[in-house]
């Protein structure tokens, strides 16, 4: 039988930032090649985490974040009416825990949802390193800062959209974040599921679905499974916008 756990220690032993295909879009890409290698020597590699497993769980106590590798997560916040609310999706080159450092606990279980790798960073070590590096430490905030937008822009899509401007968002805002990455912002594959979606967003799984099926009728998206290819993105960034449009109008 083949050595399988032997080949994964073998790929967590060779991956390092320099050779990182994310490292334009992580923690490092502010850093000079020389300085490169004192990140690299903080970091631990995890292996890899299986589809439903946790990285860590809701109160576990504040040590590290994390930067995605390869795969997805999604954090889910217990509610004190013993709800789940879904409250991110994370996706590479993202950062995971941040939001763990106020009250040195992590405030929400952070879950695979799919074969998923980390880069660990231990926050203390991360802390002393920044201190060095000006550089860095201006990254971190950049990043600290991004998680603050993403967090009002959030709040602002529930609150004043319908159910199709959030969803014609969340499908704009996904394609950025692939684009970003590298990847084709018209054609992606959905790690998530549409109950995850619907929680996310605040609709019922129902609603999800027949949104999807109108915009599918509208071609504005075709939609396979979990396959998502974006056939018209001025009409989806228009679905997205037309409350407002409403809203601002005299």
């Amino acid at each position: 039988m083949p050595d399988i756990m032997g080949r994964h220690r073998a790929i967590l032993n060779e991956a390092h930032c320099q050779t990182c295909s994310l490292s334009s879009l992580c923690l490092p890409l502010a850093l000079e090649l020389e300085h490169m290698d004192q990140f690299d020597s903080i970091i631990r590699r995890r292996a890899p985490l299986k589809k439903g497993e946790p990285l860590f769980r809701q109160g576990d106590v504040f040590t590290s974040v994390f930067a995605v590798r390869s795969g997805s997560l999604k954090q889910v916040t217990t509610e004190g009416n013993g709800s789940d609310q879904l409250t991110n999706f994370y996706l590479p080159s993202e950062l995971v825990g941040l939001d763990g450092i106020n009250e040195a606990t992590y405030p929400g279980s952070i879950i695979a949802l799919e074969t998923t790798t980390v880069c660990e960073i231990p926050f203390d070590r991360l802390d002393l390193l920044s201190e060095q590096l000006p550089e860095l430490r201006g990254q971190l905030y950049r990043s600290m800062s991004k998680e603050l937008r993403e967090d009002r822009r959030m709040m602002r899509l529930l609150s004043r959209k319908t159910a199709d401007q959030r969803l014609a968002s969340f499908l704009i805002t996904l394609s950025e974040r692939f684009r970003r990455r590298g990847y084709s912002p018209y054609s992606f594959r959905l790690s998530m599921s549409r109950a995850d979606i619907g929680n996310y967003l605040g609709l019922a799984v129902e609603t999800v679905s027949r949104i999807l099926s109108r915009f599918q009728s509208q071609k504005v998206v075709a939609v396979s499974g979990r396959e998502v290819n974006v056939l018209d993105m001025p009409a989806l960034i228009a679905l997205s916008e037309e409350e407002e449009q409403e809203l601002n109008s005299p």
